[in-house]
């Protein structure tokens, strides 16, 4: 993304840190087919051969589509006052520095009623969550903290008393002990026959494809309320054993 881009975001551009598959991989290519989308291009791409759906796959796949193929690691957020675009990278790009690679085994699962990987083993669990905590409590000091409005309204969802104990102090509900890391591959589906056909598709590409290699993030932007976002820059992880967060 251009510099000239980057000038061009508004105080309402959000940006998000997110977990996703490296460029050349083939998980990022089996992801950004199924959405029909390549976030980091912003590109739109020839819908993947699908199970056999009640729907044609692009309109069960909407709302991951916005997103780009991720899984994440701090939700999005606005920037805080005087922090800047180059302030964020910065300290992306130092975080970065301090996280160890890893494989992460994943697995096909309906959660709710949308259908996401997710770690298939509690260890590769608790790693991403560990992540996750580490990188909210890195960009904290850099978002906008959330008004007393936003607080209000998130919590006239159905929340466990941790849940909102998390939301007061983080602005967020499903955050540290909360977190649970997953790639969305499909919108909320009401039809428990495509749920069941996503799993199983994913469940074998997962065979074919292999752990994930958690090897890097990436900031992603949201230009304008409601857009798509777009994957602005990655952020490779280089720790060595017995360096990672020093």
């Amino acid at each position: 993304m251009s510099a000239a881009m980057q000038n061009a975001w508004s105080v309402q551009a959000r940006f998000a840190i997110y977990y996703a598959p490296a460029r050349a991989s083939g998980w990022w290519d089996a992801g950004s087919i199924w959405l029909a989308r390549d976030a980091e291009s912003d590109t739109s791409l020839d819908p993947h051969d699908a199970p056999a759906l009640s729907q044609p796959l692009a309109q069960l796949t909407t709302s991951p589509r916005r997103y780009g193929w991720h899984g994440t690691l701090v939700a999005p957020f606005h920037l805080a006052e005087h922090v800047t675009v180059a302030d964020l990278l910065d300290v992306s790009e130092s975080w970065a520095q301090t996280q160890m690679p890893f494989a992460l085994p994943v697995e096909a699962a309906t959660l709710g009623d949308f259908v996401a990987l997710r770690p298939a083993t509690p260890s590769g669990e608790e790693q991403m969550r560990a992540l996750a905590a580490d990188a909210l409590r890195t960009f904290t000091p850099l978002r906008v903290a959330p008004s007393r409005a936003d607080i209000a309204k998130r919590m006239e969802a159905p929340l466990t008393e941790r849940q909102r104990e998390l939301l007061v102090e983080w602005g967020y509900p499903y955050v540290l002990d909360e977190f649970r890391f997953h790639m969305t591959v499909s919108n909320s589906l009401d039809n428990a026959a495509d749920r069941a056909a996503i799993v199983e598709w994913w469940h074998r590409e997962a065979q074919r494809l292999g752990p994930l290699t958690i090897d890097g993030a990436a900031i992603f932007v949201e230009p304008a309320p409601g857009e798509p976002f777009m994957l602005w820059q990655r952020l490779a992880f280089t720790a060595q054993e017995g360096q990672e967060n020093a």
